[in-house]
């Protein structure tokens, strides 16, 4: 069920985009203020994919209604209705990263063509990286291949062939979905890393490309161990309920790369190609359940604000030189991300 919300306190509004939308193909919720919309969508979250409401009206205004169901799912795609087409409310709008904006009185054609607009744009999102497409917005001309210092992070679940015999494939989808890839891929974002790829149930992050972000091996790093706070306090609950728990490695690797997009005119995709991106990816395989292994180049990038333990130079596959690997133990105290 595609389920879309309309929220209007005038009942003949509601009742005519509902007429409207349901031609094509949605499930129709309906709600008269803000509060109703919120409790609505908080009972379907995972049924609601979209929501349009109403700028004006008693109570919690369109915008806070938005922000709120934002909050519960940010997935939703939220378009503003309004019949006060005013620079401020579109300004406000944009600003608290409201997915459209259509304005009253609008045409049934116009009302279908925006819909499907709108969640098209949302889903995109999905398969192009946020960092990405503000790249694209921000230049007029093409992105550029370019050499740049990145830090690559390659995160993987350790012994998912046993975790895949216990759930059958429904099962194990939603778990990994709910339980793993979502939240890995926020703290991902929270860390100003761009989510390159999910291979499997491998996740590829990128940092420092396409945008700057500062020290990208710290940021790296930090990330990292936020990755493996989060999937403990995931695991604690997993195990009381589940019997199973979700453990992940880590492998992060530093150094030059070509960034830019690659591919054919068939499928083409922002990435980084180079050594950094292999040395990542095998120390990610030799990395145990909760290790976060680096290379020596992240270490010399923040030395003074990690604790590590040195291993033995490791001979990592398809990598010639046998290379200075280091397990990070955690962060000084005395330093903040």
């Amino acid at each position: 069920m595609v389920g879309l919300l309309v929220v209007d306190d005038e009942e003949g509004v509601r009742k005519s985009v509902k007429k409207v939308l349901e031609r094509e193909g949605y499930t129709i919720f309906l709600a008269e203020d803000g509060r109703q919309a919120i409790k609505i969508v908080s009972e379907n979250l995972l049924s609601i994919e979209t929501v349009i409401s109403d700028y004006r009206m008693p109570g919690i205004d369109g915008l806070e209604t938005l922000i709120e169901v934002g909050k519960l799912n940010p997935e939703i795609t939220r378009i503003m209705l309004t019949g006060y087409a005013t620079m401020e409310s579109a300004i406000e709008s944009v600003n608290a990263g409201i997915d459209g904006f259509l304005t009253k009185p609008f045409s049934n054609v116009e009302l279908r063509a925006k819909v499907r607009e709108y969640i098209l744009k949302k889903r995109l999102k999905q398969f192009v990286s946020e960092k990405v497409l503000l790249e694209l917005q921000s230049r007029s001309e093409r992105i550029e291949l370019v050499r740049k210092e990145v830090s690559v992070l390659f995160c993987d679940i350790r012994g998912f062939t046993d975790l895949s015999e216990k759930l059958d494939t429904g099962e194990l989808s939603e778990r990994l979905n709910t339980d793993y890839f979502t939240p890995v891929d926020a703290v991902i974002c929270g860390h100003d890393g761009m989510l390159d790829k999910h291979i499997g149930d491998g996740i590829m992050a990128i940092f420092g490309a396409p945008a700057d972000c500062g020290n990208s091996a710290e940021k790296a790093v930090h990330c990292a161990l936020s990755i493996v706070e989060t999937m403990s306090h995931i695991n604690k609950r997993l195990e009381q309920t589940s019997g199973y728990v979700i453990e992940v490695g880590i492998g992060i690797s530093t150094g030059e790369v070509m960034a830019g997009i690659f591919g054919s005119c068939r499928k083409r995709e922002y990435t980084v190609f180079g050594q950094p991106v292999n040395i990542a990816a095998r120390l990610e395989t030799i990395a145990k359940a909760h290790q976060v292994l680096i290379c020596e180049t992240t270490y010399r990038r923040l030395y003074e604000s990690i604790i590590v333990e040195k291993k033995e130079k490791a001979h990592l596959k398809g990598i010639r030189s046998n290379l200075g690997v280091y397990e990070v133990l955690g962060k000084y105290a005395s330093k903040t991300s």
